[in-house]
């Protein structure tokens, strides 16, 4: 019970965790506004607007800015750790997902050409994020850690 109550302590950790939460709530409601078409994916699955990533460790890292400053090696840690999460989610992830589009485009065209190809095995597309996404989770989360830091 310690562990529990530790963690609802904790400042840092429920940063992060309403970080993380809120983008997927907002992601959800932005995604069925747009589609008008619930997806329950949407609530757990990465992409999309606001990007959770950005949300959870910018949270993260401005959560720990508020309980060590900068000059710690928290601090540090975190807001490098934030910086390679936001540059992996706008380049490696985003690029993955354009690949999962043209790929899944590309085996829709085979499907209807009889060669055979199975419209199961799509590949995600929601992968990675555009830059206003990922800009839209860090302030976000930023907003978060300060919510939460006045709050506690």
């Amino acid at each position: 019970m310690n562990f529990i109550k530790g963690l609802t302590a904790n400042e840092i950790f429920i940063s992060a965790a309403l970080g993380w939460l809120v983008a997927q709530i907002l992601k959800t409601i932005i995604h069925t506004a747009l589609t008008k078409n619930f997806v329950a994916e949407r609530m757990v699955g990465s992409g999309g607007m606001p990007s959770s990533h950005s949300s959870t460790v910018c949270a993260l890292a401005a959560a720990t800015y508020f309980q060590f400053g900068s000059a710690g090696f928290e601090f540090a840690l975190a807001a490098f750790f934030a910086i390679v999460v936001m540059y992996d989610a706008i380049g490696v992830r985003r690029e993955t997902g354009i690949q999962a589009k043209v790929l899944n485009e590309m085996m829709d065209l085979f499907s209807k050409m009889g060669k055979g190809v199975s419209m199961e095995d799509k590949l995600k597309e929601f992968v990675g994020h555009t830059p206003l996404q990922v800009l839209a989770g860090a302030i976000l989360g930023v907003l978060i850690a300060v919510a939460v830091s006045n709050f506690y």
